[in-house]
């Protein structure tokens, strides 16, 4: 999830005891970020609109939805592209599908980094090597913001995304 400067203020300053109960309410759950986060964005009129209903994660989910997703494998790969989720789950240990994930999408080199500006202008991407950022404009989006961009459009100029508010 993606929470604004001014909610995370909220929840921790909270200007009514609401953050603080939600999350007494939750202390016991087995997976409270799940929920608190939407429980509280979701009652206070202030940011109730500043909601979209996505969690950016491509996962496959058995019909009727299990307690667990499926594992994604290389069969799942062209879908998980396909759906610009910046974000996927559930995979195996060593599972193909991951080294495709590095090959193709991340061109991240065998034991190495994924190589993109956070490294430095030498590119010394290899295991072991230094990396520096020198100045924060060397860093550069990587060819996944348009993917993410795509997404995130399509959610907003989606219709009836009004009506879609914490539902």
């Amino acid at each position: 999830m993606m929470l604004t400067h001014q909610f995370i203020e909220y929840c921790i300053w909270g200007w009514d005891n609401l953050p603080r109960t939600v999350l007494m309410y939750y202390a016991n759950f087995l997976s409270s970020p799940e929920g608190y986060f939407h429980t509280v964005i979701c009652n206070v009129p202030e940011f109730r609109n500043t909601t979209v209903n996505h969690d950016l994660h491509f996962i496959s989910w058995d019909n009727p939805p299990k307690q667990h997703p499926h594992y994604l494998t290389l069969a799942d790969f062209d879908g998980m592209v396909n759906s610009n989720a910046p974000f996927a789950r559930k995979f195996g240990r060593e599972d193909p599908v991951l080294d495709k994930i590095d090959q193709e999408l991340l061109a991240r080199r065998p034991d190495g980094f994924v190589p993109g500006g956070w490294t430095d202008l030498l590119n010394t991407t290899e295991k072991g090597k230094p990396f520096t950022v020198e100045r924060v404009q060397d860093l550069r989006p990587g060819p996944g913001v348009d993917r993410l961009k795509k997404l995130v459009t399509g959610l907003l100029t989606q219709e009836g995304f009004d009506d879609k508010h914490c539902l």
